[in-house]
């Protein structure tokens, strides 16, 4: 009989092999990480090391996988359940980085980048969103000039997964996004900026957030930044493209997070509950309680069912699928945080504390629903 979210013998091999070491690498540390606001980096490197997992639906000939989505939302999804702040990271470089740049890009520039990406030798990540300029994407104030063979980029970037891998230190490589000043106010170019450029630095790590803490977020300024011109992805103006059709795929994979996060909140509740006993009986006899578990589990699996079926539809280079990619992080993000919710509300005063993660959890589903929001 068919698996509907395992549809092949590989997708199955693949959940195994993410699952394992999402218990046994991944869940231990989180805590840790969360409460220090640090990001695990050389963990995040053994994902494309050992699991050659950052390249997921990156070509072979490219160091990748060569998978499709629903493997991309499996891995999202079994990362999301140990750690979605660790899993954040892993989505900001394999998909908003490495599958950008993989469908977007020439084969000049996948030969010198990818390898590298799909490695975990170097650490990406994508900027689209300013200080004022977030869901209106063409406000963005970030420009480009043509100056002999190369762009001059000047501008400032906010919110960047991945800006910084410790407080002091830059990712390695970034897919900016500018208007030229050239073009229409409509036009948007893609750039590779690498770090090191000169005029390319940190503006500051975002500290004190209320969730997703295990991964970095950042400001990045550009000041006078030569980048050349073998360095534009696409066409002059074409990014807007670029954008939308890598779109379809980062928010599948938000809402397979999301599906992670609830998954760890019901296994949560659902052990609690049949754990703890009131009034001598254990809490899932009380309707109240079974509600809570029952709503979760049914919320859970519509969204999964949705996800997996859009998944199964995306092709990674195509246009034409947004409606439903939006539609799927549009319900999973919202059922994810209801769930975790309603996991801090079974188990009462202790899911308001550290040891049982659902505190964790219901923070970090919070960013989920803001993120990419825009549908």
């Amino acid at each position: 009989m068919a698996d509907f979210f395992n549809p092949t013998e590989e997708h199955k091999q693949l959940r195994e092999m993410v699952r394992s070491f999402a218990e046994r690498e991944v869940a231990p540390q989180a805590e840790e990480h969360d409460r220090a606001e640090r990001f695990n980096v050389d963990l995040f490197r053994r994902l494309g090391s050992e699991l050659g997992l950052l390249g997921v639906t990156v070509p072979l000939e490219f160091g990748g996988s060569g998978m499709d989505a629903t493997a991309a939302v499996i891995v999202h999804e079994e990362l999301a359940a140990a750690d979605p702040g660790f899993c954040l990271a892993y989505l900001a470089h394999s998909m908003l980085f490495v599958n950008n740049l993989a469908v977007n890009g020439n084969d000049d520039q996948r030969q010198r980048i990818l390898p590298g990406a799909c490695d975990g030798t170097l650490i990406g990540g994508m900027c689209m969103s300013e200080p004022n300029a977030g869901t209106d994407v063409l406000a963005m104030g970030t420009v480009a000039r043509e100056d002999g063979d190369h762009f001059v980029l000047d501008g400032q970037k906010m919110w960047i997964t991945n800006g910084a891998i410790s407080d002091s230190e830059l990712g390695d490589v970034f897919l900016v996004y500018a208007k030229q000043e050239e073009r229409s106010s409509r036009a948007l170019s893609l750039f590779l900026v690498e770090k090191g450029t000169p005029g390319f630095s940190l503006g500051q790590k975002i500290h004190n957030k209320l969730g997703m803490r295990a991964s970095t977020t950042a400001e990045l300024v550009f000041d006078g930044v030569r980048v050349p011109k073998e360095n534009l992805v696409s066409a002059p103006g074409g990014a807007v493209k670029s954008m939308m059709r890598n779109l379809a795929i980062e928010r599948v994979t938000l809402a397979a997070m999301s599906l992670g996060i609830a998954r760890r909140s019901i296994e949560i509740m659902n052990d609690y509950a049949r754990d703890r006993a009131a009034f001598g009986q254990p809490l899932n006899r009380f309707g109240q309680i079974q509600r809570h578990i029952a709503e979760s589990y049914a919320e859970y699996m519509a969204g999964r069912a949705y996800t997996y079926q859009v998944a199964s539809q995306l092709s990674l280079d195509a246009f034409g699928n947004r409606l439903d990619s939006d539609g799927v992080k549009l319900y999973c993000s919202t059922m994810g945080k209801n769930v975790a919710d309603r996991a801090i509300q079974v188990l009462g005063v202790y899911g308001y504390v550290g040891e049982y993660q659902v505190e964790r959890l219901w923070r970090d589903a919070k960013l989920l629903e803001i993120g990419r929001a825009h549908v």
